[in-house]
């Protein structure tokens, strides 16, 4: 692939040790971006896979050729991720996916999200003195490492949507590990401008070589085999994922976590033991004529994303011919942030009036705040049906993520977002993969100035809030467009300005997702750098908007469904993801 205009690291609001790399800042972006390539269609008649990496999404369609379903497919896409895209996600994460069963019309979420510790408590992330922890302080080395989630929730779909053994979704994976990958331009560039990857030996001897200044990371285009994660992957394929959450793999885990020379964490076996995925309900709204599901709490994707397109559907109701839709997504996202930020956390320990969020009256009314002359600033929360009156909290969410999209011969979706949350995780290496820093997600203060108990705060065996927004659109009730993207906290608006473009616009699928993004979650404006026009920049600063000019790291993957005319796919021009098919 070819990788244009190559971007420094993206550091221009983190200066580790400041004030600004405070976990609480919701717009740290420490991660690079990696250049623009040409915009990246394709069309199959019978199947399709779109992910973040070629040799995933070739995987993939091997399965699928094979008679495999979406979530087979799915599988092996995710465990090859983990070997050319380890920086994003793996099998030390955490995923959530979305799966539509075509011929039963069965819509259902899986949840892998990570846990916490048993041993936790909330004041987890408060230094000595009151305050809460540096951001990568608390990032780099066990103290962050979630009980991974996304081995047991693939296997748990397998089980009720898979076609093939189970074995057979390993070979991809183990042959490429065994073989070796060349390291791709966005890899090598990630591990030469994220700080303190080399810490542990491991991930060091792996990715990086000594020179006379130090180590450095191996260089674009070195093989890389990587025969500890091969030795994993057989053994999973043999044992299943017991081995990895109660045998000797979660012992290796448990011992990584808590010995770590960084920061130690609280890991244990019984922690491990303990996880299981979730099958939840998805969760779905109207917009226009279009009926748009995701996944709900603990993740916020699916209640911000809906209530983002409600906002500005009654906005866009209310002034007619007189709307600006790009001044209309920016105030409809301050609103639907603000009530994200103080509503959403894990379910199982925090009341969420997740219907009221997306509720139509609701988001009619609130919309009445929306005004074509002026703009929002210092945005409140608002009171949904059912919701109990609480402030915003905020927490971290970097754009190390993955997503895939995935339509079967039979017509089955997969829709699923996968990460371990900060690019290399925790920097912890063991058996050949990386283990997650999910634990930052968690809001670091846990109670307000007055003492409220903040709803994303650490709690024993909680799922911290996620913003992975995995989506499927239907239509006069079959399934449309398949789309998701990672990019922390900025999914939502990725997702939601992709969808607008493509539902309510009329773009072509290629050209919506590489349209430049629209960044709004309440602290100032961000438009991206070099796709946006300078006649849209002054009319929205003349409205007021405090705006920003930023790169954007999405990685948007999407599908859409004709029974006519076969499979459309488009792949992000941001990362460097594939359309295969056949």
């Amino acid at each position: 692939m070819s990788w244009l205009g190559i971007k420094p690291l993206f550091f221009s609001v983190l200066c580790i040790g400041s004030l600004l790399a405070h976990a609480s800042n919701p717009i740290i972006v420490p991660e690079a971006a990696s250049g623009f390539s040409a915009i990246k269609s394709a069309n199959y008649s019978k199947a399709m896979a779109v992910t973040a990496n070629p040799h995933a999404s070739r995987a993939a369609v091997k399965i699928l050729r094979q008679g495999g379903s979406a979530v087979d497919a799915a599988i092996a896409a995710q465990l090859v991720l983990g070997l050319v895209e380890p920086q994003s996600s793996g099998i030390g994460g955490g995923a959530f996916m979305l799966h539509w069963q075509a011929r039963s019309g069965e819509l259902v979420v899986w949840d892998g999200r990570e846990t916490a510790p048993a041993s936790v408590s909330e004041a987890y992330y408060i230094n000595t003195d009151g305050q809460p922890m540096d951001f990568f302080s608390a990032v780099i080395g066990g103290h962050s490492v979630g009980v991974p989630g996304v081995l047991a929730m693939l296997e748990a779909s397998h089980k009720e949507h898979g076609k093939l053994p189970w074995a057979n979704l390993f070979k991809p994976a183990i042959i490429l590990a065994e073989q070796g990958f060349a390291i791709s331009e966005r890899l090598h560039i990630l591990l030469s401008r994220m700080p303190r990857v080399a810490v542990n030996p491991q991930i060091r001897e792996y990715f990086f070589h000594r020179s006379e200044t130090g180590w450095q990371p191996k260089t674009e285009g070195s093989v890389l085999q990587n025969l500890a994660y091969a030795q994993t992957l057989r053994r999973l394929a043999a044992l299943g994922v017991t081995d990895f959450y109660q045998g000797e793999l979660a012992k290796q885990i448990v011992q990584a976590v808590n010995n770590d020379p960084n920061r130690p964490g609280r890991l244990s076996l019984p922690d491990m033991k303990a996880y299981q995925p979730k099958k939840r309900e998805a969760l779905c709204g109207q917009f226009r004529i279009y009926r748009i599901c995701g996944v709900p709490p603990p993740s916020s994707g699916g209640t911000t994303v809906l209530a983002i397109l409600g906002l500005l559907e009654a906005y866009e109701s209310r002034y007619g011919e007189h709307t600006d839709w790009h001044h209309g997504f920016i105030e409809a996202s301050k609103l639907a942030f603000a009530d994200r930020n103080a509503y959403v956390g894990d379910p199982a320990f925090v009341s969420v009036p997740t219907r009221g969020m997306i509720d139509r009256d609701y988001l009619h009314q609130r919309a009445m705040l929306i005004r074509n002359n002026s703009v929002l600033s210092n945005v409140n929360a608002g009171l949904p049906p059912g919701a109990e009156p609480r402030l915003s909290s905020n927490s971290p969410e970097f754009p190390s993520t993955t997503h895939l999209s995935i339509v079967d011969a039979e017509g089955n979706v997969v829709s699923m977002t996968s990460s371990i949350e900060t690019a290399f995780g925790s920097r912890i290496m063991i058996g050949g993969f990386l283990l997650n820093n999910q634990l930052t997600d968690f809001s670091f203060m846990p109670r307000t100035a007055d003492g409220i108990p903040v709803a994303n705060r650490v709690q024993s065996g909680k799922r911290p809030r996620s913003s992975m927004s995995p989506t499927i659109v239907f239509k006069d009730g079959r399934a449309l467009l398949v789309i998701g993207s990672p990019g922390g906290t900025r999914i939502i608006n990725y997702v939601a300005g992709s969808l607008y473009r493509i539902l309510a616009k009329q773009l072509p699928l290629a050209e919506a997702i590489a349209d430049g993004h629209i960044i709004a979650m309440g602290y100032g404006v961000e438009l991206e750098s070099g796709r946006v026009d300078e006649s849209t920049l002054i009319r929205l600063r003349e409205r007021g908007h405090n705006i920003v000019l930023r790169d954007q790291t999405s990685g948007l993957h999407v599908i859409r469904i004709n029974e006519k005319a076969g499979l459309e796919g488009g792949a992000d021009p941001r990362r460097e993801g594939e359309i295969s098919g056949f």
